[in-house]
């Protein structure tokens, strides 16, 4: 299988994907537990030949600048002290490489550029010690956090799908992104969100949840971790990853940015946090993302939830019985760089369970921290082969070693095919939710003259057009004007002019709550009497913000969420999403203006 692959992609064969052959070759059996055994004797077999160095370097997932593996880029020289992202593959014996599609790290063209870098990266990793394929990593979670957009399958955000109820839905996107990685050299993904949107007010999470509902996030995380890890042939599938242990569904501080305190009692996160969670172990997950939160009633140090003993080993490993690889999420966040020093982090991450560190500031202060450590009594050499063996088991499993490279040739008979976008478009379309129409507005049956106006963000990466733009170009006759996220008097007077014009307005809102400017524009724009539809394209709380007799949720703005809309605000299809979450009056008083459940249709 592998040499075919090679010979026409790429030089002689590492050793790892050699041993992985002779195993098959010799004829093990390919059940679940064949492929364990193997995957185990092969981590130990490798473990043993690596030095203390190599051992440490497998621990860590590197952010690296550039979209191709030769490329020199100043980004690199900076913070590796290296050109190239091969060469810092090379340098550190990283276990693993993340992608982004943002303006620093800028890994992302489009799926054939992917396959191509990947397997530049993948040939680095094999031809330098320890000769180890890379564990390449994304976050594709859907909706407004989809790093491969463009030619790539785009996918409803987890509330979207928690809005349509269907787990056969949520399992079929999970497979679908699943293979178009795979076909890109990905094999491990960060998703999905197991954490319970309990707090409309959580400025990070939001629609990234499947649902407030423990049960129903349950249920949904399930079916996407056995789509994500089923979603190839044989064993050259995906890494799912649940995320964000023990729960980051209750933060009101993104810990991009601070440390959040969660303060539900232990009873309560048993209750609201803990089952998706369970569930994933429950159904196999091969990993599970830590959350830079602080939760006193688990742990009382102050300590965040990444760097926690009494929460990674005492809840996660011992009471779950989690035996995967436990990923931090990235040590660049301020959460978790809040009350220790970088050089600590890693250590401390270690000593209390974790196995994979994700991006630190600083690999070469991240590793000498660890090194240091080991050399100096506090770890041992045997706590730093555990996660290694962990991580290289995690590498086999899922046909990495056996299959380092991929066919880029091939990589548009998988990724972004004419089906998966049809069988997407089929699942968008049950997610849109109709929660308001007292007018009778809704279907614009026959209207014409639309204005598509409000929130917009052109220069989102990986999304081409504007919401805006894409909404109006699925409309008939419909003028399209994007305001930007918080319009000044200047945006909302000229939006006012052009609803002048127009038979009917159709205002896109994103968080309400925090921008005057929308809430202005939404107002400015029913005191023209003309009507107005409200859309909220990303959480479904801005509701209870502003007083629209016709309001529409879609929990996310990308383009297969935006033909959806038009067809139901078009009559084409109902609407047949139902609420995930309450969604509350904007008072802060506690009052539900919409429950759980709720959703129109026609």
């Amino acid at each position: 299988m592998l040499a075919g692959l090679l010979a026409a992609t790429a030089p002689a064969v590492p050793s790892a994907a050699a041993a992985a052959e002779g195993a098959e070759n010799a004829g093990v059996a390919t059940t679940e537990a064949g492929i364990e055994d193997r995957a185990s004797a092969w981590a130990r077999r490798t473990l043993r030949g690596m030095s203390l160095e190599e051992k440490v370097g497998q621990l860590f997932v590197a952010d690296v600048w550039g979209k191709a593996a030769h490329e020199a880029h100043p980004g690199n020289q900076a913070k590796y002290g290296v050109g190239t992202p091969a060469e810092v593959v090379s340098r550190y014996h990283v276990g693993g490489v993340i992608y982004f599609n943002h303006s620093g790290t800028d890994n992302i063209d489009d799926p054939a550029q992917l396959a191509r870098l990947s397997n530049g990266l993948q040939r680095a990793a094999l031809r330098a010690e320890p000769r180890v394929p890379l564990l390449i990593s994304v976050d594709q979670e859907g909706g407004r956090v989809t790093r491969i957009a463009g030619e790539a399958t785009e996918f409803p955000s987890a509330m979207a799908l928690g809005a349509g109820r269907s787990a056969a839905d949520a399992a079929a996107t999970a497979a679908i992104g699943g293979a178009e990685l795979r076909a890109m050299g990905i094999a491990q993904d960060f998703a999905p969100v197991a954490d319970v949107n309990s707090n409309p007010l959580n400025p990070v999470i939001g629609s990234r949840s499947f649902s407030s509902d423990p049960a129903l996030a349950s249920e949904f995380v399930s079916a996407q971790v056995r789509g994500y890890e089923d979603s190839g042939r044989n064993t050259e599938t995906v890494s799912a990853s649940a995320k964000h242990f023990p729960g980051h569904g209750d933060a009101a501080t993104d810990s991009h940015t601070g440390l959040p305190v969660i303060d539900r009692t232990e009873q309560e996160w048993r209750q609201t946090d803990l089952p998706p969670f369970r569930a994933a172990v429950e159904v196999g997950v091969d990993s599970i993302m830590t959350a830079h939160i602080t939760v006193p009633s688990l742990d009382p140090s102050g300590n965040p939830a990444t760097l926690s003993r009494p929460i990674i080993t005492g809840l996660l490993r011992e009471e779950l019985g989690y035996d995967g690889v436990v990923v931090t999420d990235s040590l660049q966040m301020q959460g978790v760089r809040e009350l220790h020093p970088d050089a600590e982090i890693p250590v401390l991450a270690l000593e209390a369970g974790v196995d994979q560190m994700l991006m630190p500031p600083d690999l070469d202060i991240a590793i000498q921290g660890v090194l240091d450590a080991v050399r100096g009594g506090r770890l041992t050499e045997q706590r730093i082969d555990a996660s290694v063996e962990r991580i290289l088991e995690l590498k086999y499993t899922r046909g990495v070693v056996a299959k380092p490279l991929v066919n880029e040739r091939a990589v548009g008979r998988t990724v972004g095919t004419p089906r998966n976008l049809s069988r997407v478009q089929e699942i968008a379309d049950r997610t849109t939710t109709v929660l308001r129409n007292d007018a009778g507005l809704l279907p614009l049956t026959g209207r014409r003259d639309l204005l598509v106006t409000g929130w917009s963000r052109p220069d989102y990466p990986g999304y081409p057009a504007a919401p805006v733009a894409a909404l109006a170009a699925a409309l008939p006759s419909a003028r399209a004007l994007p305001t930007g996220t918080n319009p000044d008097a200047a945006a909302i007077d000229e939006a006012v002019r052009a609803a002048g014009d127009a038979g009917t307005v159709v205002v896109l809102t994103n968080n309400l709550r925090g921008s005057q400017g929308q809430i202005d524009l939404v107002n400015a724009l029913l005191a023209t009497g003309k009507p107005v539809v409200a859309v909220s394209v990303q959480e479904p709380y801005d509701p209870g913000y502003a007083d629209v007799p016709t309001w529409v949720a879609t929990y996310d703005w990308r383009s297969v969420t935006m033909t959806s809309l038009a067809r139901v605000l078009l009559g084409e299809i109902p609407p047949r999403g139902a609420l995930p979450v309450n969604v509350p009056a904007g008072d802060d008083a506690g009052t539900v203006l919409y429950p759980f459940g709720h959703g129109l249709t026609w």
